[in-house]
């Protein structure tokens, strides 16, 4: 694989699995390719795993070299966030926006009794605008609900108080079938519109929640009535609106033209992301790393990076949003710290990207060096299980029995993390008549650490058994038999909800579903099940095969132990060729064998 692969492998693999838009660099550190991704890591990694059908597509992928991302809340946000750099940058094998396409926003006019339309237009004339909107359907369900709960005017006059007072206007059919109460002709009050204009923010700002509510009750309102057609159109707009539920965090109109950064660190690391706003749009997201040398301060980082990425992106902010602003002066910038709002949601997103890069790097990191991850790996489980060691060594058992038959328990190792499989045992319990999972368990770990104890061998750093506080119990008296209560850590797991019993603690531990530690401690237990299953299968094939064997006439004792010897199964041994089993042995006795097989097969069932 060449190096550029190689490279981009290391990335993809590291990538989080979030919405976002991705951009991808040929060899000379162009912009050739944007898209957008519900889910970044599956939808890169896709263009490198998949054969693709048009050239087009070969060749773009081809000359990939390198890959940025930005990280966004929702696939709405990555929609928006990728029309906007696509009119940017025009990369070669994007689609070209010939059209200049662009959303549609609300606009609440700048006006006495203002009026509230769709418009593709943003105007700086002092109008709240609100958006931008994936569909028009969403934006017209919105506008008509408003026009129902709300009389709002629809005319264009000018409605200034001196015109008003003259009579310049008269009503129209609107006031006259309930959608408008007249405010051209002085029949409503200025504040009571305004209280309509206040509300109708509130539902454009994203807090749709009791609109939705509103509209749910409507909707069972018509059933009630039958008016079936009328419930579904409702249907169809609670769905439109609870699909655009909150106000996309990429783009707005009240954001002039500011700069964003902030910072991660990471020991002798530190990653700064920098956000380019201008016109309300994301016309540049970047990540870097900056290695430190002297224990620099955030502030020192911060304003080293921020001069260089301004004169990289050519940027003319003089409006700076950062964390603890007041630690910042520059002459000709002001920075500021927003605690709420668009420009607080702006930060927050900085932030987040420069937390995934830090992340990308640690694995990437751990990718290249294992030892950093196991190391890693090895401290989680020690913080969550309470060790005063690393648990370079584990071991975890496991009974099987069937009706108390043949009952065994299985001991899986797992070293620095993963199985070592040369150090799998598996105990025939000999001390224990009938189904007793206690004394079964309580019989293995004596053999199993009494041994260790008498070879010298290093005792494991935790011991895990498969059960809850009674296999715990039987656990903790096998060690005290040998003197090492206290000197192996041991703990016991349920598998119902994955319960973790300590000595001791009648309350048991939840680690977190997500956490590495449980996924290596499930791999223990799921280990031992398949080796005591595997082994005591085994066990039951070669008991019912020997008494099989001794009924027929002609095979001895001798002739079964080298039979289980090289077949080591049932299955394996009836499988056999003549060939094969004359090999081991002899003519006449792989004759005896094959025709009593054979005549059992031809019995009628």
């Amino acid at each position: 694989m060449s190096e550029r692969l190689n490279k981009l492998n290391e990335k993809i693999k590291t990538l989080p699995e979030k919405p976002g838009v991705y951009q991808y660099f040929d060899d000379t550190g162009k912009i050739i390719y944007i898209g957008k991704a519900k889910n970044l890591k599956k939808r890169v990694n896709s263009y490198f795993t998949k054969n693709h059908d048009t050239a087009k597509t070969r060749i773009l992928v081809r000359k990939i070299h390198d890959m940025h991302y930005i990280v966004v809340d929702n696939e709405t946000d990555a929609l928006l966030l990728e029309n906007n750099l696509i009119k940017k940058y025009l990369p070669k094998y994007n689609i070209a926006l010939k059209d200049d396409k662009t959303y549609p926003w609300i606009c609440i006019k700048n006006e006495r009794f203002p009026r509230v339309f769709t418009t593709r237009r943003v105007i700086k004339d002092g109008s709240k605008y609100f958006g931008p909107y994936p569909s028009v359907y969403v934006v017209n369900t919105l506008l008509e609900l408003m026009r129902e709960l709300y009389p709002l005017r629809n005319c264009n006059y000018d409605l200034s108080q001196s015109k008003i007072d003259d009579g310049k206007y008269k009503v129209c059919l609107e006031y006259h079938i309930g959608n408008c109460k007249a405010p051209c002709v002085g029949k409503e009050k200025e504040s009571d519109y305004n209280e309509y204009i206040d509300q109708i923010e509130h539902i454009v700002k994203g807090n749709i929640s009791s609109v939705i509510r509103m509209l749910k009750d409507k909707m069972q309102d018509s059933a009630e009535r039958f008016a079936f057609e009328e419930a579904q159109e409702t249907k169809q707009k609670i769905l439109a609106l609870e699909k655009y539920r909150a106000k996309s965090t990429v783009v707005s109109p009240t954001i002039h033209q500011v700069d964003v950064i902030t910072i991660e660190r990471s020991e002798n690391k530190a990653f700064v992301n920098y956000l380019v706003i201008n016109n309300g749009t994301i016309i540049n997201g970047f990540t870097v790393e900056v290695k430190t040398k002297l224990d620099e301060t955030d502030e020192e980082i911060l304003i080293f990076a921020l001069l260089d990425m301004r004169e990289k992106f050519h940027s003319q902010s003089t409006e700076i949003l950062i964390e603890n602003a007041e630690d910042f002066k520059l002459d000709g910038l002001t920075f500021f710290t927003p605690q709420r709002g668009d420009k607080k949601h702006l930060l927050d997103l900085s932030q987040r990207n420069a937390k995934y890069f830090k992340l990308q790097q640690k694995k990437q990191e751990a990718l290249k060096n294992p030892e950093i991850k196991v190391e890693r790996l090895l401290k989680t489980i020690q913080s969550d299980f309470r060790l005063k060691e690393l648990p370079v060594h584990m071991e975890c058992f496991d009974n099987s029995n069937i009706q108390g038959t043949n009952p065994v328990s299985a001991c899986v190792v797992f070293r620095n993390g993963r199985p070592s499989k040369k150090d799998y045992r598996h105990f025939n319990i000999k001390t224990v008549e009938g189904p007793d999972d206690y004394e079964s368990m309580r019989e293995a770990l004596y053999r199993r650490y009494k041994r260790m104890v008498e070879e010298g061998q290093d005792l494991p750093q935790l011991v895990i058994v498969d059960g809850g506080k009674g296999q715990l119990s039987a656990g903790l008296d096998a060690l005290e038999k040998l003197g090492l209560r206290g000197k192996i850590p041991i703990v016991g797991i349920a598998k119902r909800l994955e319960e973790i019993f300590f000595p001791g603690d009648n309350i048991p531990l939840y680690i977190d579903k997500k956490s590495e530690s449980l996924k290596v401690i499930q791999h223990m237990r799921n280990e031992a099940h398949r080796f005591g299953i595997e082994h005591h299968r085994n066990r039951r094939s070669k008991g019912a095969l020997v008494s099989e064997l001794i009924q027929i006439k002609g095979i001895g004792d001798k002739t079964q132990e080298d039979l289980m010897k090289h077949f080591k199964t049932v299955s394996k041994i009836k499988a056999a060729s003549e060939k094969e089993l004359t090999a081991i042995i002899g003519n006449s006795k792989a004759k005896i064998l094959l025709n009593h097989f054979n005549s059992k097969e031809q019995l009628p069932s």
